[in-house]
């Protein structure tokens, strides 16, 4: 059992590597796109900022992942080691392919798919589910509104300056912005690990003792231990470091071009939307987010400048990312559960 439980939480930081990846896109690619920083800085940028975030929020979306989408009382080390493996396998493929899906959303359907097929629809939690499921669709929508209003209050407080001058200005600003979007990235996605991790050794630490007294500090009640706070939130941002640039490039340029102002009012609004989840414990998209932003933005523009076949491959990505990962992790668990019963083993 100890085996599988140390191989379930190498891979459930593998998986927070991938989300720095694939997310590092998510605060740095208006930077990218508008010249403010080459991507090398841009990625240690943003990963300084991801990791500041362990210094600023708590764990309130790591207690979500951890009691508010399963009973945790149907979790063991198995079903949590076939969540991961059918949720890396679907980040894999999306990073792979340049395509910024919700890392976040793999996770969820990826824990939910061996519990719903093992134990049925009881042993799900609804109210968790339904608050996640909604913010699928309000957290994009909350990002395009803010990024809308914010672009439009911004053209009219500098109506009258040069346009030089406002480019020069929002270019500094843009690292402002870009930080506190770093933020908000590192304190909603590293969180997500984090609760994985500490239901899979809460499950299992009343039946194993070196990890009831060494990785989980045992006090009888679901709680997150500090070495596992500050390993998730290394990981990811040594994965935003390693980067994903296929990802920045489809979010810098294939949603809309943006200039500085337009980067700043974007990460600004998708920032202020992710801190405000994080407070309340509800596990967003940073994709998700920032994709709204980006579009809110790009409306003031009109509606054409746009891009709009790509927004729409996108939110299909979005779509299939849960139902997908649900399949792959329950797939997953039923070869398991096969090898397990097999004679001999």
């Amino acid at each position: 059992m100890l085996t599988i439980v140390l191989l379930a939480i190498v891979i459930a930081l593998l998986f927070d590597f991938l989300n720095g990846m694939n997310d590092a896109a998510n605060s740095i690619a208006t930077i990218v796109a508008t010249r403010v920083f080459s991507p090398t800085m841009a990625v240690l940028w943003a990963a300084f900022w991801n990791f500041a975030a362990i210094f600023i929020f708590g764990v309130s979306v790591a207690h979500t992942m951890g009691e508010g989408i399963v009973e945790a009382s149907r979790i063991n080390e198995y079903l949590i080691f076939a969540a991961l493996i059918g949720s890396v396998i679907w980040v894999w493929l999306c990073t792979h392919f340049g395509m910024p899906i919700s890392v976040s959303h793999a996770l969820i359907g990826g824990l939910i798919g061996p519990v719903w097929f093992t134990f049925g629809s009881d042993a799900l939690v609804a109210s968790g589910i339904i608050k996640i499921a909604v913010f699928i669709v309000l957290s994009p929508l909350i990002g395009m509104i803010l990024g809308f209003f914010t672009m439009c209050l911004t053209m009219l407080i500098f109506r009258r300056k040069h346009p030089l001058k406002v480019e020069g200005l929002f270019k500094g600003l843009q690292l402002f912005s870009s930080a506190i979007f770093s933020l908000g990235h590192g304190a909603n996605d590293a969180q997500k690990t984090m609760g994985i991790i500490a239901i899979l050794l809460y499950s299992v630490a009343g039946s194993n003792t070196f990890v009831s007294e060494y990785l989980y500090e045992n006090t009888g009640a679901f709680h997150v231990p500090v070495w596992l706070i500050v390993t998730c939130y290394s990981v990811i941002a040594l994965g935003t470091i390693v980067g994903g640039k296929k990802v920045i490039k489809t979010l810098g340029d294939g949603l809309a071009r943006l200039k500085p102002v337009q980067g700043f009012c974007a990460e600004t609004s998708g920032a202020l939307t992710l801190m405000g989840t994080a407070v309340l414990g509800i596990p967003v998209s940073t994709t998700h987010t920032i994709t709204g932003a980006i579009i809110g933005v790009g409306i003031t523009k009109g509606v054409a400048s746009v891009r709009w076949a790509t927004a729409t491959n996108i939110v299909a990505a979005w779509v299939l990312t849960i139902p997908a990962t649900i399949v792959m992790s329950g797939l997953v668990y039923w070869i398991m559960g096969l090898f397990m019963t097999m004679p001999g083993n």
